[in-house]
């Protein structure tokens, strides 16, 4: 099995390559497209299963040995990360070609979208596979260059400007990773995360501090916390809604990823969490606020993103076994949901000619299976029984009841305050956009959807409901994932059989 580790990585920069060849044939481009991240689905489940059943998955790249070399592993964390991304990269895929803009509008050129959005897959599969924190560093550098092409598709002034934010920002987070993968290598003399298990633990409390808050200060900008997160409201909504729901969906969970794996694999033990529950409070109630006072439906959902980060970084910053589970959980719940609601919002823009509420109205009755695939995943996110959304909060806010304590029973109150504006955020959208009356010049305005568009948005409906369906094996694997993760030894010994040197 473990020679199927690294193609999620290679599958896609092959098919990247493969694309680049074939920028006259389009039909071709599709095609290796989509046999890509199939490929990639495929694997993914492998290696889940192999993770769940026997342990981590562990390849030495070019035969070097860990320390020394390369090192790819999927534990159950990461395989389910894998094949989550890799599920939602496809529908969006198939999205894109429904759409048409990555033939013949200018939104999408297919000779770039098809080669970027195979690089932007292979960053993102690395950071989850990666053995150390050099090759994450890397990973994200792939996904980041990548997303710099996609977010500016069009050359539009408006893609321009929020686009250059987008830009200075992240390579101003990647400045800080590269610092702190600098300094921990200075400290330790290793970046394998494993070896770095056992020799952070040895150093200086003050040394250890200051190395862990600078990579949170790497990672918290990636994942959009709170104050970090001013940038991804005015980035998102104004590029292709194909781009802007990968993003959405993915880029700030390798974040919220890399917080998960370094602060219980590298820096166990809660020094920072009465920080990070601070943090998590600030961001799932300022986020929910500027979801509510907007009325566009993507700036409106970019909020709610930022919002929803929040409950994640609630449960690292429990850190007990209740609390990573479902944090886990809602991962994989947020990356469905959130894919599919700008993908929803791409296609009421497809069919209204616009996502400003303001300019809408009717679409229940003119586009009832619109409404439908709005609806559904908009209660998910908000947390309505016996949606998987409603499973994931429940987790945590039990988990957080168990903890106690003053900023435990913070973190719950928040939780529940900012489901309840979810749901009002979503009710609102509804009865705007869908319930009242059309308003004057929508109708003119409606064209037919591409049954392409519908049905990938249509597949990660049904996603999203299968993961209420399947919530208890889903929990099962969370919360054994959990456990490792605090345990730390399944990874240590998968990586360095033999022991840390």
């Amino acid at each position: 099995m473990s020679e199927l580790l690294p193609l999620p990585v290679v599958v896609p920069l092959l098919g990247a390559a493969l694309t680049l060849l074939l920028p006259r044939w389009p039909r071709a481009q599709r095609t290796v497209s989509v046999v890509a991240l199939g490929t990639n689905l495929v694997v993914a489940s492998l290696l889940l299963v192999r993770a769940y059943r026997v342990g981590p998955v562990v390849t030495q790249v070019g035969g070097w040995p860990a320390p020394v070399g390369i090192v790819l592993v999927a534990d159950q964390l990461a395989a389910l990360m894998v094949l989550v991304s890799s599920a939602v990269t496809l529908c969006v895929l198939l999205y894109s070609i429904g759409q048409g803009r990555s033939e013949t509008g200018e939104s999408a050129p297919v000779s770039i979208f098809h080669p970027t959005y195979l690089v932007l897959t292979a960053g993102i599969t690395n950071a989850f596979l990666a053995g150390d924190l050099f090759n994450l560093f890397v990973g994200f550098e792939i996904l980041l260059a990548a997303s710099f092409v996609l977010i500016t598709l069009g050359g539009t002034a408006t893609r321009i400007r929020t686009g250059s934010t987008y830009v200075v920002v992240n390579v101003l987070s990647s400045m800080i990773f590269l610092a702190g993968v600098g300094l921990v290598y200075a400290a330790t003399g290793t970046l394998n995360m494993a070896q770095l298990a056992g020799r952070l633990d040895a150093l200086p409390d003050g040394v250890r501090l200051g190395l862990q808050l600078m990579l949170l200060l790497a990672f918290g900008i990636k994942a959009a916390v709170f104050p970090l997160s001013a940038w991804l409201p005015d980035s998102y909504p104004t590029a292709p809604a194909p781009v802007t729901a990968v993003f959405a969906g993915l880029l700030t969970k390798v974040g919220v990823y890399a917080i998960i794996r370094t602060e219980t694999l590298l820096f166990p033990g809660g020094e920072v969490a009465g920080l990070l529950m601070v943090v998590a409070a600030l961001t799932m109630i300022v986020g929910v606020l500027g979801a509510v006072a907007q009325s566009d439906m993507k700036r409106l959902f970019s909020f709610t993103l930022v919002s929803h980060i929040g409950y994640m970084i609630f449960g690292v910053a429990l850190s007990t076994t209740a609390a990573l589970s479902g944090a886990i959980f809602y991962v994989v719940h947020h990356i469905t949901i959130q894919t599919t609601l700008f993908l929803v919002a791409g296609l009421v823009e497809e069919r209204a000619g616009s996502t400003d509420l303001r300019r809408l109205g009717g679409l229940a009755r003119v586009a009832p299976l619109l409404a439908v695939l709005f609806f559904v995943p908009a209660m998910n996110l908000a947390g309505i029984p016996p949606f998987s959304g409603f499973l994931g909060k429940v987790g945590l806010l039990q988990a957080g009841v168990a903890t106690g304590g003053p900023l435990a029973w913070v973190l719950v109150a928040a939780g529940t305050v900012t489901s309840l504006l979810t749901l009002y955020a979503a009710s609102r959208v509804w009865n705007i956009a869908f319930w009242r009356a059309p308003q004057a010049g929508t109708a003119e305005a409606l064209t037919r959807l591409p049954t392409l568009m519908v049905g990938a948005t249509a597949a990660l409906v049904v996603l999203g409901l299968a993961l209420t369906v399947v919530a208890g094996p889903l929990f099962r694997v969370t919360a054994d994932a959990a456990v490792d993760l605090r345990q730390r030894t399944p990874y240590v010994r998968a990586v360095l059989p033999g022991g840390p040197p």
